[in-house]
């Protein structure tokens, strides 16, 4: 059972990984890349992947009552969110080389559901 999901900016995000991978490598090493991201992201919800949370006072807007957490697949971190429900929320999927706090706080501006799942 999948027990993720994705936030606009992260499914965004792992379009444009296929699409660059696609383009660079192969249709084969995205779709490698891809289901590896995926599986990364199942073991960690089954929390057999042990995961960092992000300091309060770094990146996360104000008005976003949440704790970050982040791993790190290959060569990209994923930024998530712990739901009481025990699922995760894929917030933002940043390339190593990317400005990381420009464009994570631009991922969590756009979240909208500052609920739980």
């Amino acid at each position: 059972m999948i027990n993720y999901l994705f936030y606009s900016s992260a499914d965004k995000a792992q379009d444009e990984i296929w699409q660059y991978t696609c383009e660079e490598w192969s249709e084969k090493q995205a779709e490698k890349y891809i289901k590896g991201l995926h599986d990364h992201l199942q073991a960690l919800s089954e929390k057999n992947i042990i995961w960092r949370r992000m300091p309060d006072s770094l990146i996360v807007p104000p008005d976003l009552d949440l704790q970050v957490f982040f791993t790190i697949y290959e060569h990209h971190y994923i930024f998530f969110r712990e739901f009481a429900s025990g699922k995760i929320g894929i917030m933002s999927i940043l390339h190593e080389k990317s400005d990381m706090p420009v464009h994570l706080y631009s991922d969590l501006l756009k979240i909208t559901d500052k609920t739980e799942a």
